[in-house]
This record gives C-alpha cells, structure tokens and sequence, in this order.
C-alpha cells in the first residue's frame, strides 16, 4: 500500500499530499516540497500513512526534502521580510490612488517572486502599480484579488461564537451557505445576525442544516390544523430541537394548550404562504442576497 504524508503551507488550513520517498516524518517537521509556484516551505501535517490505491486519485509529487536549518532561516527571513513588502506596495497604492485593500505579502521560498494579495469591490488596474513596485524590488510581482473570506483567513478573527473563525480553524474550502439555511433554522433574517466577520453568510450554517430540513418534513407550520387524540387543534409554536409542538384546542370552558410529539398528530391543513411586507421586505432580501455572494 502506497504511503503518504499531509502538508500544509503557512497559516492555511487545506492540506496537501505528498509521497514521503522511504523518510519517516513526524507531524510539525519543516519540508521542501515542489509546487507549481516552485520549491516552497512548508510544515508536515499528517506523519506517514499508509492508504489504499482507490485512495490515490492521482500520482503524487515527492517531498524535495526534510528541511535543514538553512531552509528554516529562510523561510523566517522571507516572513521577515513580509512587513516592508506591505509598506511598499500601501505606499504606491495610495500614489495611484487605487481603490484596492492590500491584505498579505508573500516570498517564494527563493524569493524570485513576492506575491501581494488584495481585495476590492471590483477589477482593478493596477499595472502601473507592478511597475513601479518591480523597478522597487527588483523581482518578478504579482498581484492577486482575493474574497472576503480568503482575507479573514489571511489576517485571523474572532467569531460572534466568541471562537477564531471556523475557515482559520479547520476549514479547507469554502462551500457555499444560503439564505434558506437560515429559514431552515428559523434564525432572525438580520444582516447583522447571520453574517460572519468577512460580511458573508456565517459558514455553521451549514453545520446542523441537515437536521433541520429533515426535522421541518416531519413538523407542520404554525397555523396549522392537526388531529391530536383530543380533537382538532392550531399549531402555536413548534419547538425542532424537541420535535415537538404547541397545539390549543378549542373545548367548552376555553382553549386549552398542550404539547404533542411527533407521531401523536395528523396534519389535516396548512396555512397558505404569508404575502411579503412591502418594500422593506424586498430591500432585506435583497441585502441577504448579497450575503450569499463569495
């Protein structure tokens, strides 16, 4: 059986694989490895491990070698180096007046290329800038646009959960989360509530959805009419954590209200969608939509 080992590059959090060629490495060790931006620095993330052949999509790239000491003053120097690549490049930004937010510099390992990493609202010209920054610095620049996300990745945040954000912590890509899998959970349509640090829709969402649209099949809406074995009733409230709801029945010396499991009711009608509420209903749809953009 083939055996592998996991890598990963700076503060990212996707992890690569690469044939260890017969080393034994253990997790934290430094390697150079071979991608398409060159020989780069990295660290082992996951020590030798054995996988089956149906596992191995593709043949992979050997790891170059364990790092020595040398390697690793490099790749400090190269992080180093870091701060006065960014005052830099800000300065020249700010002389063209390009309306760009400069976020990270980044060293090839053998600083043949620094790559600046930026977000903006849309496409930037930014020619003039690779100009005078490459006459600068006297190597090869690159600028590359980034999201929102890629940004928080970059520089670190807390959640509103009071934890780093789940995209630094362990998160390798980004799958999309939409405004429905707010509705799902019934979580206020707030911008404010539903909206991460990088201004997107939070990535948990997704995390219970799931269960949610699964438990929402077995429960009718609020307003609802149900058969329960003392008679007809209207669904109240309808708890999904409990899958359970709240049912008043109509007897008579009042109405009187009890919870009810699912099993022990029979949907008999449901209540027609509710009409939107005018044009503060649309401009909230449509900020959450913007949300739901990368």
């Amino acid at each position: 059986m083939p055996i592998i080992v996991g890598v990963k590059f700076g503060n990212g959090g996707k992890q690569y694989y690469f044939d260890p060629l017969n080393i034994k490495f253990e997790e934290g060790d430094g390697v150079i490895v071979e991608t398409v931006r060159g020989l780069e620095f990295a660290h082992i993330s996951q020590s030798n491990t054995e996988v089956s052949d149906e596992e191995l999509k593709n043949p992979l790239k050997p790891v170059v070698r364990k790092a020595t000491k040398e390697d690793e003053q490099r790749a400090k120097e190269n992080e180093e180096k870091k701060e006065g690549a960014m005052k830099l490049c800000q300065k020249h930004i700010e002389k063209h007046d390009l309306k760009m937010k400069l976020v990270d510099a980044e060293y090839t390992f053998d600083r043949s290329k620094v790559i600046f990493s930026f977000t903006a609202e849309g496409r930037i010209d930014f020619r003039e800038l690779v100009k005078d920054l490459a006459s600068k610095m006297r190597m090869r620049i690159e600028l590359r646009q980034i999201y929102e996300r890629d940004d928080i990745k970059i520089r670190g945040s807390m959640g509103i959960c009071g934890r780093e954000c789940c995209c630094i912590t362990h998160l390798a890509d980004y799958e999309k989360s939409t405004v429905k899998m707010a509705k799902n959970q019934n979580i206020s349509l707030n911008p404010a509530k539903v909206s991460g640090m990088c201004g997107k829709l939070m990535c948990c969402l997704r995390y219970e959805n799931d269960f949610y649209v699964d438990a929402n099949k077995r429960l009718p809406k609020v307003g609802a009419t149900v058969r329960v074995q003392e008679g007809q009733g209207r669904v109240d409230e309808t708890d999904i954590l409990k899958e359970r709801i709240k049912v008043s029945i109509e007897k008579n010396d009042g109405v009187e209200q009890r919870y009810y499991n699912v099993g022990e009711f029979e949907v008999l009608t449901c209540p027609k969608a509710q009409a939107r509420s005018g044009a503060q209903e649309e401009y909230d749809e449509r900020e959450l939509e913007k949300l739901e953009e990368r």
